[in-house]
C-alpha cells in the first residue's frame, strides 16, 4: 500500500519543538502518520473516517 507523499507538521511546531512533532499525510481513503525526527522508522496508516472520529474524541475531552 502506498503512502500519501504530503507530509506536513502542524503549525504549532516552532523552533525547539519542531523536532518533538508528527508529520501526518493524508488522501480521500487514510491518513498516514509518522515521528517526524525519524521519518524513515515507520508509518502509521489509517481509514480517513477512524482518523477524524479520533480527532473529534480529542476535541471534545478537550474541552472539559
Amino acid at each position: 500500500m502506498e503512502t500519501p507523499d504530503n507530509w506536513r507538521k502542524s503549525s504549532h511546531s516552532g523552533p525547539g519543538d519542531g523536532d518533538s512533532c508528527v508529520e501526518i499525510a493524508n488522501d480521500l481513503t487514510r491518513v498516514a502518520i509518522r515521528d517526524s525526527k525519524d521519518p524513515s522508522c515507520g508509518t502509521l496508516l489509517f481509514p480517513t473516517g477512524t482518523f477524524a472520529a479520533f480527532v473529534e474524541t480529542l476535541k471534545a475531552d478537550s474541552v472539559v
